[in-house]
């Protein structure tokens, strides 16, 4: 079982030593599952500890003034580094104090003294430090001085381009699920767990099970064909969500993703589900009222029967 900490300082994590792989990792795109795979196969050749260490919030959301994208939950990336063999997870905290420390020390601190690192896998565009003045060849010349090996791991392509989180993400944002399915190496999901909403779906016809998704911000917004998996199983229930902030009524100030699967009858309520985006229908819109909110969600589950592979059907009033 994959152990996680989140203390930059403390005894080491790691004592028969560990094969280190740094990064942010949102998405856990084929890039860096190829690098996650390196670091186990360099651990296991050494006799050492596959160790990641990683940051929450990424990087780039601490700085930005505004709302930054992602593509993964916190949970579903440490579910994603135990998926790839790793022992031990060191999800740093991405605060003011840890952008004050310059990368000199980081190196000491978090990659000798908290790792007891001999390798260090990261992307060849890799920066740390205060400033950002680390990069890998300080991580070289360290190494050197320390007793560790930097590497850079090559940059995965895939049709003439590097994949990368920002172009899952567009892809994702342009209602491009097939492109940046093959990005990811797995459709895009997103999972929480049911929660109790205002019962509105179901007064128009169209019971939905509602996840909040607290303060992560979505690559995607608008309403959907989707398939669900409940609790561990398989994406395979077909149904249509919406992921927005529901303009027409009771507009809300974070989106909600709201699912109705087609022909379900059970109570969810409490239930973790998974949600995989299989194409979008429409952007939202807000309309004047709720017949024609509801002849629009009549349509809209029209279509994702249809793109689905279901019996197409419309749901009377």
């Amino acid at each position: 079982m994959m152990r996680l900490s989140r203390d930059l300082a403390g005894s080491c994590l790691a004592p028969r030593g560990s094969v280190v792989a740094v990064g942010a990792f949102d998405g856990l795109h084929r890039g860096h599952q190829a690098l996650l795979a390196q670091v186990r196969e360099r651990a296991q050749a050494l006799g050492c500890s596959p160790v990641v260490v990683s940051f929450e919030p990424l990087p780039r959301a601490f700085f930005s003034p505004e709302p930054v994208p992602r593509l993964s939950s916190v949970r579903e990336k440490l579910r994603g580094f135990a998926a790839a063999g790793m022992e031990h997870t060191l999800l740093l905290r991405f605060n003011r104090t840890l952008t004050l420390m310059p990368a000199e020390d980081f190196v000491r601190r978090v990659l000798v003294q908290r790792l007891a690192a001999r390798e260090v896998w990261v992307g060849g565009d890799f920066r740390f430090g205060h400033k950002r003045v680390g990069d890998v060849a300080l991580l070289e010349r360290m190494g050197a001085e320390l007793g560790f090996q930097a590497c850079t791991m090559p940059a995965v392509q895939l049709d003439g381009a590097r994949v990368s989180a920002s172009r899952v993400r567009a892809l994702l944002a342009a209602g491009e699920f097939a492109g940046a399915e093959p990005l990811l190496g797995r459709p895009f999901v997103i999972d929480g767990r049911v929660e109790y909403g205002n019962q509105l779906g179901r007064t128009l016809g169209y019971p939905t099970a509602n996840i909040h998704l607290q303060q992560r911000v979505s690559p995607i917004q608008g309403i959907f064909a989707v398939r669900v998996g409940l609790g561990e199983g398989e994406c395979s229930w077909p149904g249509v969500a919406s992921l927005g902030v529901r303009p027409t009524v009771n507009e809300v100030a974070e989106p909600l993703l709201e699912v109705h699967l087609f022909d379900f009858d059970g109570d969810l309520y409490g239930q973790r589900m998974a949600v995989q985006f299989v194409a979008k229908l429409r952007d939202e819109q807000k309309f004047d009222g709720l017949e024609p909110l509801k002849a629009q969600m009549a349509l809209d589950s029209r279509q994702a029967r249809e793109l689905l592979g279901m019996n197409p059907r419309l749901v009377e009033a």
